[in-house]
Parts: C-alpha cells; structure tokens; sequence
C-alpha cells in the first residue's frame, strides 16, 4: 500500500506538494470553511489541505487534472462520502453553472504556470464566487495588491482589484513544499465585490484599455491609446494623458473608459 502513496511531483502539472503542518493549518483557519459551504478545491495535490478542509466542510469539491492522484485521493477520504474529485483542467471548467443557486468559496494552490490565466477564468464567474483564497507566487501576489506607480503593478492590479478585494494573508517558504520551488509563495484572499466601487460602463472596453495601456508601460496614455483611438483628443480626456498608465488608479481607469464609452455611443 506504500507504493500506492507514491506520487512525484509533475514539471508539466507545475506540481509542487504541500508538507509544512504549521503552513497547512494556517491557510485553513484563514479560509475558516464552515459545514454549508460550497466548497472547491483546485488542484488538491496529495489532499494535505484537502485533509482538514473535509473536518469543517464534508461536502468539498476537489477539481483535479492530474488522473494518476484521483486514486490516491479517492482511497485517502473514503471515509467522506460527500467528497467528489471533478477530473477537470480548472482552465475549463465551468465553475458558474457548478454553483446553481448557491455562491462558491474557492482554494487552492495555484500551479504558478496558468495563475494569470486561471485568476482571469476565475473572474468570469465573480457573480457566483463569495471569496477566493490562493497560494500563489509571492511576485503574483505583491502584483494583485501593488498600488498604482509601483513596479508590480499592472494589467493583473487593474483588473482584479476593479472586481475583487485583495488582501495579501502571509508568504510561505520554499521549504514548506516538496519538491522546493526556487520562488517564494504566498496565501491571498480575494473576495468580489456585490458591485465594483467604480463601476465601468463597458467593461470589455475596460479590459482593453488596460491591455493595450500596459503592453507599452513606458509611453504616456496620450500614445499608448493611439492604436485604439486615433482620432482622439486626448486634451478633452477627464485625465491627464501626459502621465504614464502605470500610475493611474482604477477609479482613473474607469473615468477614461466611461468617457470613451460616451464618445462611442455617439
């Protein structure tokens, strides 16, 4: 039976296992899951989150891409017969029409080679998602809170700060996984807002603008906005379009998209 535990971690999967006690229990008081909850996991690993979660919450949900540790998964909870493993790429999955009626508390620890991706995927479904809570790459983390003018903050900032709440919780060593990643993590807690503090007319237009503001950091927003807009004048924007985009707030961001906004309902 020891070689059934026998698991080694995957480059592919961006697999790294989490094995501090210490780590593991603080992450689950910070998420404090409760009985009722929806609960998800992605990515559980080899359960060691997954263990204590299933003492509070019985009915998690594990969502796992890697078939050869459902097995292992299945046999370590056996005795929680409300434990379901969804064999699924997170990417993939459709996490709103999971839900149904009743809102999701999401955690994991993000594979740092689709964390950007997967946190936008996550977002699509904000709606249905009463909080997050994610072991990230420590960089990762420092760029979703990072304030406007700061060398992390960017498209990741805008974004997931115009739609969530962030609150970095604590780093966690290299030493705390096996095998050891050669970066540092951290925990976050990301919990959407009912309504964004800023709201945007055209949030599409939203997600564009910061794209194209940020694929050229150094410009003013008076050129990075060219390629979009032409035809603009920039002097009649409610901002200032001398300054650089990486020192505009989100609330700035929302001014220059709602104004857009206006001019393209013309």
């Amino acid at each position: 039976m020891d070689n059934f535990f026998q698991h080694k971690a995957r480059k592919r999967f961006g697999q790294n296992f989490l094995v501090d006690e210490n780590i593991i229990e603080r992450i689950v008081r910070a998420i404090g899951p409760k009985e009722s909850d929806k609960l998800v996991e992605i990515g559980p690993g080899q359960g060691a989150i997954t263990q204590l979660l299933l003492q509070r919450c019985p009915s998690l949900t594990a969502v796992e891409l890697d078939r050869d540790l459902i097995p292992l998964l299945q046999f370590k909870f056996r005795d929680y017969p409300q434990f379901q493993i969804i064999e699924k790429d997170a990417l993939k999955f459709d996490f709103g029409t999971f839900a149904g009626d009743q809102k999701l508390r999401i955690v994991g620890n993000l594979p740092y080679n689709i964390s950007t991706p997967l946190l936008f995927h996550l977002l699509s479904f904000r709606g249905k998602v009463q909080d997050m809570h994610f072991m990230l790459q420590k960089e990762v983390v420092d760029r979703l809170s990072a304030t406007p003018g700061s060398k992390a903050y960017g498209r990741l900032s805008v974004m997931v700060q115009y739609h969530c709440r962030v609150q970095g919780l604590f780093p966690v060593p290299p030493q705390s996984f096996r095998p050891a990643p050669k970066v540092e993590s951290a925990i976050v807690r990301l919990v959407p807002h009912a309504e964004p503090p800023y709201p945007a007319r055209d949030e599409q237009l939203l997600e564009r603008i910061v794209n194209v503001a940020f694929q050229q950091r150094r410009k003013t927003l008076r050129n990075a906005l060219k390629p979009l807009y032409p035809e603009l004048d920039t002097d009649q924007l409610p901002v200032d379009a001398g300054r650089r985009p990486e020192t505009f707030s989100v609330q700035e961001f929302v001014q220059l998209v709602n104004y857009c906004a206006e001019l393209e309902d013309k």
